[in-house]
């Protein structure tokens, strides 16, 4: 997908609230949703009123959810200091949070609160200090589900405002809400088109627009779970994509037989479709065939990988622990799904004795010399008192 013209849809919209702040984002909250807002922040009582209206068991459900999330992602999070002795110089890695950080959680008609577990439980394990979340408010305030969803998550603070104008109040900064390091978070092609508009100022996760789905399978597949995968991934917005790659004729009829012609099915060799699958890049990708495991090691590039009958790709949006906030439209060639490391930085480190620097010291003046640096190769000379006619 090109998201150019929508960028110049969303232009207007972030200069104006770079320039106008809060009194911005409430005119747009206005004319697209159609809600008067006072203020933007959520109050601390309006969350704990939230459990109230929510079913005990979709609490426990969002709390199992948790932490299944937490078990994948505290396994897979990054080491946080990387030190080797080479025996002259001491090098390394130090990785810190980023000490505040942006969500985006999706809204409107439908609420995601799996959005805010699958966000928060990674960057808090992270060490974010901060971590906001914007997201759209109705007539009666936000879903209470979707709030419930955050506080358990860990959010510190909630805000409500939606569309572009709630990514470029995180990206800049308003009366209300703070300015942040980095935004994260799914969203509308009008979000995606303004997290890269602002991008040259921020950070972002990953351009993260209408979702999609590519299937491999063999005739080992079952065809009516596949469809259903499909039609899953289709309901979240009328832009999303199924493509379904097969070696069965029999797979492709028994397809459409239930989800008729949304699903774009096509006649290929196995090998060809991992093939098209690597270019494609997709953000879910399954793969249903008789030896799913050999074909994985064949993929380069997805967003998040599916294997067999019975993986769908409804669990890892929920609650099998890995995560649902992943790159789309072919992104997933140079950006991976958010996870600990989407909330982390690292600098490196070296401590050089002089035998180290002895070791080096002549390569580093020839190239600081060449490239006419002086005072870079002068910074070498005067450590290891070279004179000017010993090189």
């Amino acid at each position: 997908m090109k998201f150019d013209e929508y960028i110049e849809k969303v232009r207007p919209i972030v200069e104006d609230v770079k320039q106008n702040g809060d009194k911005a984002v409430k005119k747009y909250e206005k004319i697209f949703n159609n809600v008067e807002l006072k203020r933007l922040k959520v109050r601390k009582s309006e969350i704990d009123e939230a459990y109230d209206l929510v079913e005990d068991e979709l609490i426990d459900a969002l709390e199992t959810a948790k932490k299944n999330i937490e078990r994948f992602h505290a396994i897979t999070s990054v080491e946080r200091e990387i030190k080797i002795d080479f025996g002259d110089c001491i090098m390394g890695k130090i990785y810190n949070p980023i000490e505040i950080v942006g969500a985006y959680i999706p809204g409107g008609k439908k609420s995601y609160p799996s959005t805010a577990l699958m966000i928060g439980v990674p960057a808090k394990i992270a060490g974010v200090e901060k971590l906001i979340a914007c997201t759209p408010a109705k007539k009666d305030g936000v879903d209470p589900l979707t709030l419930v969803a955050l506080d358990i998550a860990g959010f510190d603070e909630v805000y409500m405002a939606s569309g572009a104008q709630a990514i470029a109040a995180m990206a800049y900064g308003t009366e209300s809400i703070p300015k942040v390091y980095k935004i994260v978070g799914p969203g509308n092609v009008y979000v995606t088109a303004a997290k890269l508009l602002v991008s040259k100022d921020v950070a972002i996760d990953m351009p993260a627009g209408p979702s999609e789905i590519m299937i491999i399978a063999d005739s080992t597949a079952n065809p009516e779970f596949l469809a259903y995968d499909c039609l899953a991934q289709l309901e979240h917005d009328p832009l999303s994509k199924a493509i379904v790659l097969t070696d069965s004729e029999d797979i492709i009829k028994k397809i459409r037989e239930v989800a008729g012609e949304k699903v774009e099915c096509r006649l290929v060799k196995l090998d060809e479709a991992v093939s098209i699958a690597n270019d494609y890049a997709p953000e879910h990708l399954v793969l249903c065939t008789k030896d799913p495991e050999s074909l994985l090691r064949k993929i380069k590039n997805a967003g998040s990988v599916f294997l067999g009958n019975y993986s769908p790709v409804a669990a890892g949006d929920y609650a099998s622990g890995t995560n649902h906030v992943l790159p789309t439209a072919g992104y997933p060639k140079f950006f991976s799904g958010l996870s600990v490391e989407t909330f982390m930085k690292h600098f490196t480190f070296q401590l050089l004795s002089k035998e180290a620097l002895e070791r080096i010291g002549k390569c580093v003046i020839k190239l600081a010399e060449a490239e006419g640096f002086k005072m870079h190769a002068e910074s070498i000379k005067i450590r290891l008192n070279y004179s000017k006619n010993s090189l």
